[in-house]
């Protein structure tokens, strides 16, 4: 008795009572969850009342689908032997993980099969794959399916990019319909696989949105609106590889020894999903740079840079390539002329991504 009167005293409940009683515990903290609720704006909903378009909710419908299958697999990849090598190479050369392997085929059969699309671009497929003509609709996508899957192994957050184009030409779709300035894409987002999954979207012209995976209800609930970087630039948050910094050009050697001086903590997951996700929500600049060994940046444009720019500028930040083929560069105005074609990037808040560019120009 005198464990439980302890524990009563102090508000909990007394490690020996029957599992679930809580009759010490405050009324409030038994609500985990409202279970009156019984109005969901669910993903489809949200999309059915906000792009006014039944194809593209269609699409993104069916994204939101593939995220979920993804979320599942690697939440059971340990017990499903989902861990460890496939034995092939992607179309940047990248060892294949069979997480990459499973998540591109879910992509893939989810986007084939919406009716919504013409050409898709995977970073683990060396080709634009054509959808055939009786399963076309007029979008193209660009997306990686498992960005950081080399995290994977060892729980670290993983986590999927896509961009979403409108088809130009008419007939079967080209290539040509996804080679184009990003300032071209209808709809981009990013899926993270962390302690809860998270799906982030935004259509051209309009906010940033935020949807949580609710595992119990097996949809993506609306969670916040409009999300913004935090207002005078929030934490002072450096993010980047450091290990490639011997490498680095002088304006991003000064821009980071002034963050060390300058009380910045140094935060960098290796997953770019979880890298720029936290960089949005609490601030500071994430910084892929190009480098004496990648002298055109490590990242692909059309399924990393120009998805999570997009993202980034429509929450009132700025996405640039630095210093990147004789000149500073807007993100979104660049012109890839190959499917997986790369850039650096260097993407926060204005105050901080200011403060690069500054070097540069000077």
């Amino acid at each position: 008795a005198a464990p439980e009167a302890a524990h009563a005293a102090r508000g909990l409940v007394s490690p020996c009572a029957p599992f679930g009683l809580a009759a010490n515990m405050p009324k409030d903290n038994m609500q985990v969850e409202n279970m009156d609720e019984a109005d969901f704006m669910t993903l489809g909903r949200w999309l059915m009342g906000n792009t006014k378009d039944m194809e593209l909710t269609i699409l993104m419908a069916q994204l939101g689908l593939a995220c979920k299958a993804t979320s599942r697999a690697c939440a059971k990849a340990g017990i499903a032997n989902l861990f460890g090598m496939a034995g092939d190479q992607n179309s940047s050369g990248d060892d294949q993980k069979k997480l990459d392997v499973l998540s591109n085929d879910i992509f893939i059969s989810a986007l084939v099969n919406s009716g919504a699309c013409s050409v898709l671009v995977s970073e683990e497929n060396e080709e634009p794959i054509i959808v055939p003509a009786e399963k076309a609709g007029r979008f193209c996508v660009a997306f990686d399916p498992l960005d950081g899957s080399s995290n994977i192994d060892c729980n670290v957050s993983t986590g999927t990019i896509f961009a979403v184009y409108e088809k130009t030409t008419p007939g079967i779709g080209t290539t040509a319909d996804i080679l184009r300035t990003g300032n071209d894409i209808v709809a981009a987002g990013y899926c993270m696989y962390g302690a809860a999954t998270e799906l982030v979207i935004c259509f051209k012209g309009s906010g940033v949105e935020r949807f949580a995976l609710d595992p119990s209800l097996g949809e993506f609930i609306h969670t916040h609106t409009n999300v913004q970087f935090p207002e005078g630039g929030g934490k002072k948050i450096y993010s980047c590889n450091e290990g490639n910094s011997p490498n680095w050009d002088l304006p991003i050697l000064d821009y980071i020894n002034w963050c060390k001086e300058n009380q910045y903590a140094a935060r960098y997951v290796g997953s770019m999903v979880s890298d720029v996700h936290r960089t949005i929500l609490y601030g500071g600049i994430f910084v892929y740079p190009a480098d004496k060994k990648s002298p055109n940046g490590k990242l692909r444009v059309l399924y990393e840079g120009f998805p999570m720019a997009l993202i980034c500028e429509t929450a009132g930040g700025i996405a640039s390539t630095g210093m990147f083929k004789g000149s500073v560069q807007r993100m979104l105005d660049l012109v890839p002329t190959n499917i997986h074609e790369r850039c650096p990037v260097i993407l926060g808040s204005p105050r901080d991504v200011n403060m690069v560019l500054e070097r540069y120009r000077s």
